[in-house]
């Protein structure tokens, strides 16, 4: 997002300690703000900045950092802006703050203004809040009041769980804690402009997954995209419908669902059910999950184990801070977690590892296709796993900025077979060699098979308390 003529010189063109043969230009963020951190020290001075997000409801974030004196510099807007492109898909708001020096004040407002050049976040932060976005220079940036929700944990009677990805929908039918059913189910809702097509095929899952119990008590789901208040606001699952029929059909489809049903219905971020998943099977909270799929699906359990009510859609949250780095297929922006922790990482990567894939295959046969020629021995299909490891290495110190984590959850098709354990391992890797405090403190770890691929619609489940 910032000039490209510019950045050969910055602190944030700080290249990993072992270069990518598949991606020799990735510069990640946390080596960049390491840079910038050990700069500002040796220079002697600094002048504190303050961020804020506004919710509908109240303040849901408050984030302090250091610049340079005066703060007029290109590398103290770059970081002060990628942190609050961080805090914002993090989080989410309907409105941002920021106290400071005045120059970098006034540059922010206007980066994030109507003509600055981060369109994709205002045009989807007003889509989620129902308001425009704007970025407001204050003298002090008001204290967060949190509003954790109390959602998941519930297991008891019987219950139907799914989880609703890009490509394939997962359900599963629960009766006291324990799985009867799991199925996954395909599907291709990214093409379908009808949105009875999407109930259909929702409630089809439901129905197959409800004649294994002798009763339906609850229902629980979790989707890619924005959700508030069980309403579809942002999803890329649906951009095929257009505007005035997702206005009338998509947004209270689950609404919908749970008249239809007449049980008590929730759905949450995808992310979040992921989290929630790591957080029951472990007993254990402070987990961060990360799912690694048609795109990236990220929730957060906080050390209380509950669900903070944030948006967590880290797969448009820049990662590499190279401004020509790899765009996302949907934002169009460079460097973002979708175009690194998902399938898209396999087209992304596919010409230099030599990769050659039919014209039209879909992502998911040619991540298919990669994890077959790994079995086989291909040296570059292990390289490409190795990649996404580094990756996810120096991607997580960048997420610890935002989230108060013990433990990282990776899951999700990409993490299938021998794959998975190749990123995990690199990952661990790279935390213990660039970051050694964090990899001391933060546990990165896979779920088994089974739990990697219901896992989620088995957590999803657990959402709705019983009336």
């Amino acid at each position: 997002m910032f000039r490209h003529e510019t950045f050969e010189r910055s602190l944030f063109n700080a290249p990993p300690g072992r270069s990518l043969a598949l991606d020799p230009g990735y510069r990640p963020l946390a080596l960049g703000l390491r840079a910038f951190r050990k700069a500002l020290a040796a220079h002697g001075s600094s002048e504190r900045v303050v961020l804020g997000l506004e919710q509908n409801a109240g303040w849901a974030v408050r984030l302090e950092l250091d610049v340079f004196p005066g703060g007029a510099d290109e590398d103290s807007l770059r970081c002060v802006s990628w942190m609050l492109n961080g805090l914002l898909w993090a989080c989410g708001g309907s409105r941002a703050a920021v106290s400071g020096p005045r120059a970098l004040c006034e540059a922010l407002v206007e980066e994030y203004g109507p003509r600055g050049p981060w369109a994709f976040e205002r045009r989807i932060m007003g889509l989620a809040f129902g308001r425009p976005f704007t970025v407001e220079a204050m003298d002090e940036v008001p204290a967060p009041t949190p509003r954790p929700l109390a959602l998941g944990g519930n297991l008891g009677g019987c219950r139907i769980g799914f989880d609703l990805g890009a490509s394939d929908y997962k359900v599963a039918a629960v009766r006291d804690g324990e799985v009867v059913f799991s199925a996954e189910l395909p599907w291709n809702p990214k093409a379908e402009a009808d949105p009875a097509y999407h109930y259909a095929r929702i409630n089809e899952g439901l129905r197959l997954a409800a004649g294994h119990l002798p009763r339906v008590d609850a229902i629980g789901g979790s989707s890619a995209g924005i959700l508030v208040d069980n309403q579809v606001r942002v999803a890329s699952l649906f951009r095929a419908v257009p505007p005035d029929r997702f206005e009338a059909q998509v947004r209270p489809i689950f609404l919908r669902l749970r008249e239809e049903w007449g049980v008590p219905l929730e759905v949450i971020n995808d992310g979040d059910v992921t989290a929630l998943a790591g957080g029951l099977s472990l007993g254990e909270n402070g987990i961060l999950g990360i799912a690694l799929g048609s795109s990236e699906a990220v929730g957060f359990l906080d050390r209380g184990g509950r669900i903070t009510g944030w948006l967590n859609e880290l797969a448009f949250g820049t990662v590499d801070a190279n401004p020509g780095a790899g765009t996302d297929d949907w934002s169009g922006e460079p460097g973002v977690g979708a175009a690194y922790f998902s399938q898209q990482a396999v087209d992304r990567l596919a010409g230099p590892a030599g990769f050659a894939f039919p014209q039209g295959m879909p992502l998911p046969e040619r991540l298919r296709d990669v994890q077959e020629r790994l079995a086989k021995g291909d040296p570059m299909a292990r390289e490409f796993f190795l990649t996404l490891g580094t990756y996810l290495g120096y991607t997580l110190p960048w997420y610890a900025e935002f989230y108060d984590l013990e433990r990282a959850m990776i899951l999700g098709r990409v993490t299938s077979g021998e794959g998975g354990e190749l990123i995990l391992g690199r990952a661990r890797e790279v935390l213990g060699a660039e970051f050694p405090a964090l990899a001391r403190r933060v546990g990165v770890f896979l779920p088994d098979e089974k739990s990697r691929r219901v896992g989620q619609a088995v957590a999803a489940a657990s959402l709705p308390p019983l009336s």
